[in-house]
């Protein structure tokens, strides 16, 4: 079973699935399909799977703080 709750940016894996996604940023799971389709977002697509890789989220996270 995967962890949908996390402590610490720590905890995070390397890749984040789009429902993990979700749960970090205390969204709805459509939002963050949503989210990782909008142009400047850090998603790959890898086949049928997009992932985001930890590192370029909390970067990603980082400038949107820095924004406001």
């Amino acid at each position: 079973m995967k962890k949908t709750s996390y402590r610490s940016y720590d905890e995070l894996p390397l890749m984040l699935s789009v429902p993990e996604v979700a749960a970090v940023l205390g969204i709805s799971r459509a939002g963050a399909y949503e989210l990782v389709r909008a142009e400047g977002f850090p998603a790959l697509k890898i086949g049928s799977r997009i992932v985001v890789p930890k590192e370029k989220f909390l970067g990603w996270i980082d400038a949107q703080m820095a924004r406001d």
